[in-house]
């Protein structure tokens, strides 16, 4: 999905959203929301069975999408109240009992962007070469890669990957909790991207994997997230898959313009002619010499 529409900055935003069953899974519980002419991006990633996550992950979106967005403030109520409905829906019907999600959205305006995140969803942003994730992992695991204790390869290993402290959902919440909802607010430069996604991706893909697909980048946001997907899958696929970019107006992948870390250029230069030095000069006469000298003593 791509769109571009006139106004601030986030009408020319590039946006290009991927989602996929995964490899292993017969169902897709991860759902998102995509709209740049807004500026609003949304990735959730539901839990608790075949119809509970779906119905969760859904419930979430509806929710999100029907309110107004602007701040960090609007952002916590929103989250909020979809917390409050899917614990609402979960208490109606006892098959739907423990359901919940995990979410991450991103609200671009004026050039900022404000994030409110529950769980292990991540967002990355992107600029000049360097991929930077500002979201924490609400997970035992997440906490330990954070701080340094484990590496990201081990992270992506750990047994207790998937284990999460924070949902929305599983229980009613109050927008002010302080154990619920993580806000935060950073610059978005026109030359800067963004990625929401899923847990899917992550497991399978290193932040260096990441901004090397994301290095290929040429204007075309869903080609981007689908080769994410797809990598994901190529690398094992044992979870739903989300990948959701959005590309600044003056974003490039360092592959397509070259950034800061673009390749040294393979221009071929034709090198000027050599001249001679005083040492050649001296090597040469001395070759001569040598060579006058065993023609006489042969001869």
């Amino acid at each position: 999905m791509k769109e571009a529409v006139t106004g601030e900055l986030r009408s020319s935003l590039s946006a290009g959203a991927a989602s996929d069953t995964g490899r292993l899974r017969d169902h897709n519980e991860d759902r998102y929301l995509c709209d740049p002419a807004n500026g609003i991006f949304l990735v959730v990633d539901g839990v608790g069975g075949h119809a509970a996550g779906e119905l969760a992950a859904e419930t979430a979106v509806e929710v999100i999408r029907a309110a107004e967005l602007s701040g960090s403030a609007s952002i916590r109520e929103a989250i909020a109240r979809a917390n409050n409905r899917i614990f609402e829906l979960a208490d109606e019907r006892p098959e739907h009992r423990g359901m919940a999600c995990v979410l991450t959205l991103a609200v671009v305006r004026g050039g900022e962007i404000s994030i409110g995140h529950v769980g292990d969803s991540r967002l990355y942003l992107i600029w000049r070469g360097a991929i930077r994730k500002l979201t924490s992992d609400h997970s035992p695991v997440g906490e330990d890669e954070d701080a340094g204790e484990l590496s990201e390869a081990e992270a992506m290993q750990h047994p207790r990957r998937n284990e999460v402290f924070r949902d929305v959902g599983s229980r009613r919440r109050a927008a002010a909790d302080s154990d619920f909802i993580q806000t935060l607010q950073c610059r978005f430069r026109p030359d800067a991207a963004i990625l929401l996604c899923s847990d899917g991706l992550t497991d399978h893909l290193t932040s260096a994997q990441v901004r090397e697909i994301v290095d290929r980048y040429d204007g075309d946001a869903e080609r981007v997230a689908a080769e994410l997907v797809d990598a994901a899958n190529q690398a094992g696929g044992k979870d739903n898959i989300t990948a959701l970019f959005v590309a600044g107006p003056e974003f490039r992948g360092a592959g397509a313009c070259g950034t800061t870390t673009r390749p040294r250029s393979t221009t071929t230069r034709v090198r000027p002619p050599l001249r001679p030095t005083g040492k050649f000069l001296l090597l040469l006469c001395g070759a001569v010499i040598g060579m006058l000298v065993w023609m006489v003593v042969r001869r």
